[in-house]
């Protein structure tokens, strides 16, 4: 049994001019290079000095976000790094499986093995942008989802690990007896195969997930390697840490092969002054206005009369199981009205920082004491670093953060790995599809 000490895991959420909502208005920001590769690329390069394990991009096929589609700028980033992990999302609602894990194993092979996916069923309606009458009910996007990662998975199992043989002298390119169809016929997909793609470095590239919604949870449980979610307090993070991972072993799974990642949001100054001093600043940013009609129609209730500096009421507003897109961070913000009584002020500042995430201002020190007593008191196995300002506020978290974190043994000081799962302490998955036929 190995001795070694249980090590935090650190992702770099990356998100424009930073996660605070005003962000971009601050002096120093500089939106205009969001869509700048070499800015993004320094991002990055900065994530991988501090040894972190991973980057995510978030995505969706709807609004006016105004970014890189993820595989393009993954695949570049992939180029000019050597061991950051690489995730992207990707929604199943509106792809087909096939499309999805031909890419997926590209960006894998690009990446000699760091790639990741995020999976979501998509919260946002986009049907007007694919031709489709409506949005899908919530559980049916999670019946589907579930397939359609079913199907993905066959298909980069459809290439034995050894299929490409590459044998001048014998004239042999590639051996058709280790590459199958897959034939799969299910509810809502059917598929050949197999996939025009030789099997990725890491069998499947590391699956995430990140609905918290009881289907969502469900989901992870069977599914997910890696898990983002969003949680106000430890108490409420433990008690999700505990169901999800109460719940691996239906699925024949153990602990370990599931890391929790909650989001922690920070600003960061050397004295506590300082950074309030900027989150103050941010504050005075924020569209107020533009921030209540969203709430509003989040919540189902007109607070456009609502004075600021009045407590919020619950009444007349939206029930979890009425809405039809993000549930878990709709709950989140119903309870954040319940349990801490908060004006709507508050409310609107609050969720301007992270979108409903943890969020900490403070000393870098400080910080280190948080992520250290979630990760020593079952509240996570690392966390989804989600600075309120990029680039310094992640320039701060390396250089500050991730230092002390290594004095205290909690955080590697080199990468032991060569691949995303290695450096994530995930097994390389079997191939199903052999083994399958090795019994038949």
């Amino acid at each position: 049994m190995s001795n070694k000490r249980r090590q935090l895991h650190l992702n770099a959420f990356l998100y424009g001019t930073g996660h605070h909502e005003a962000s971009w208005r601050l002096p120093e920001a500089a939106p205009e290079r969001n869509l700048e590769f070499n800015h993004v690329l320094q991002i990055v390069q900065t994530a991988e000095r501090g040894l972190m394990d991973s980057v995510f991009l978030a995505d969706g096929y709807s609004g006016r976000s105004n970014k890189l589609e993820p595989f393009t700028e993954l695949s570049a980033l992939a180029s000019r790094t050597k061991h950051i992990g690489l995730i992207a999302t990707v929604g199943t609602t509106y792809n087909e499986p096939f499309h999805v894990a031909r890419k997926f194993a590209s960006l894998d092979h690009i990446s000699k093995g760091r790639a990741g996916w995020n999976i979501v069923t998509g919260a946002g309606d986009a049907s007007h942008n694919f031709g489709r009458e409506r949005h899908p009910e919530h559980a049916l996007r999670y019946e589907e989802a579930d397939e359609f990662t079913e199907v993905a998975k066959q298909l980069w199992d459809s290439w034995e690990d050894d299929a490409v043989v590459n044998d001048k002298a014998a004239g042999l390119h590639i051996d058709q007896d280790k590459v199958h169809t897959i034939d799969y016929k299910g509810k809502y997909y059917s598929v050949k195969g197999p996939l025009n793609i030789a099997r990725p470095p890491q069998g499947y590239p590391v699956l995430v997930q990140a609905g918290s919604s009881e289907s969502g949870k469900e989901f992870a449980a069977k599914t997910a390697e890696l898990i983002f979610t969003a949680h106000q307090s430890i108490e409420s993070a433990q008690a999700f840490y505990k169901d999800v991972k109460s719940r691996l072993p239906k699925y024949g799974r153990e602990a370990g092969q599931l890391k929790i990642l909650p989001g922690i949001s920070p600003i960061l100054a050397d004295t506590i002054e300082e950074a309030k001093e900027l989150e103050n600043q941010l504050f005075e940013f924020v569209n107020k206005d533009g921030a209540i009609r969203r709430l509003s129609e989040r919540l189902g209730i007109d607070l456009s009369g609502h004075p600021l500096d009045e407590t919020l009421s619950l009444e007349g507003v939206k029930e979890t199981d009425e809405v039809n897109g993000h549930k878990s961070r709709h709950q989140l913000i119903l309870d954040l009205i319940r349990n801490e009584s908060l004006t709507l002020k508050q409310l609107v500042n609050r969720l301007a920082g992270a979108r409903g995430h943890f969020t900490f201002t403070g000393t870098p020190l400080q910080l280190a004491d948080v992520i250290e007593t979630w990760f020593l008191n079952g509240a996570a196995d690392g966390f989804n670093v989600m600075p309120q300002i990029y680039p310094s506020g992640l320039e701060i978290f390396v250089d500050k953060v991730i230092p002390e974190l290594q004095n205290r043994g909690l955080f590697r000081t080199s990468y032991e790995g060569r691949t995303l799962r290695e450096n994530l302490g995930l097994a390389r998955p079997e191939n199903a599809l052999r083994q399958t036929k090795a019994v038949l």
